[in-house]
């Protein structure tokens, strides 16, 4: 049985999931649906694509996942399809996907890109303000229930991409960005564990303030202290034990991290 993946920035106040979900199954009944995340920041394409990196390999061969963050709907920017490796990707062409195509392509696996441009395989009638509805679901229902890409639309070799910042090496450690602010108020960095590895930091330094010591667990320190460890993906992350390091930095996605090694 496929599974349909949902990563949208529409909340749950409104319904617009709903019917997603709704057009989704009116074509593939058995299907089965996961929510990643309806509260992605309205209009934040690099937090969804983010999200998406984080979450999709961690799903079966042949999920489709559904990408709707979507502030050009209704211009000239395309609808597209892809296969990314063992997986399916269909939504706008807005970058949503950099992140797991970088890792797709790491990884040597296959990758092809089709423009959604087959009417037949979407609602009959498509508004210019919710194509999460009236292309996007429908695309992804065909899709997983056995519409091959080629069926759905033309090839295409030119997809948009993010411009990402990456991590750059000084003279003393490396200096990064602020990449994401989760729920508990965690700071996650786009350096990453394996830039550090077999090293020892001397300390952290982020707005204004060293970010604590260098621990493996929240639990080696009190609460409310600030303290630096890997996240679960592996970013270097700045929190307060039991607190929100977010709100007592007053920390901003693209705030500048330096990390000072030792020796």
């Amino acid at each position: 049985m496929s599974t349909i993946t949902l990563l949208t920035d529409f909340g749950l106040k409104d319904g617009n999931v709903g019917v997603m979900k709704g057009v989704i199954w009116g074509i593939t009944p058995d299907v089965h649906i996961a929510d990643l995340s309806h509260h992605i920041s309205p209009q934040n394409v690099p937090e969804a694509a983010l999200v998406l990196k984080r979450a999709a390999p961690y799903f079966p061969d042949g999920t489709v996942h559904v990408v709707v963050v979507d502030p050009g709907v209704g211009t000239e920017r395309r609808p597209i399809a892809a296969q990314l490796g063992t997986h399916y990707f269909v939504g706008p062409d807005n970058g949503a996907v950099t992140m797991l195509l970088e890792h797709i392509e790491a990884e040597g696996l296959p990758i092809s890109f089709i423009h959604l441009n087959k009417p037949p395989y979407w609602l009959p009638e498509v508004s210019s303000v919710f194509h999460g509805r009236d292309i996007f679901a429908p695309a992804a229902a065909h899709l997983a229930a056995g519409v091959t890409l080629p069926e759905l639309g033309d090839p295409i070799d030119d997809t948009f991409r993010l411009s990402l910042p990456k991590p750059v090496r000084t003279e003393n450690g490396y200096r990064g960005q602020v990449i994401h602010l989760d729920h508990f108020g965690n700071i996650s960095t786009n350096i990453r564990r394996e830039h550090l590895a077999g090293k020892t930091v001397q300390n952290v330094h982020l707005c204004g303030v060293d970010a604590g010591a260098m621990v493996v667990t929240f639990g080696e320190r009190p609460s409310s202290e600030l303290v630096t460890l890997f996240g679960s993906t592996g970013n270097l992350i700045v929190s307060v034990v039991n607190g929100n390091a977010a709100h007592r930095l007053d920390a901003q996605v693209g705030d500048l991290v330096e990390v000072f090694l030792k020796g």
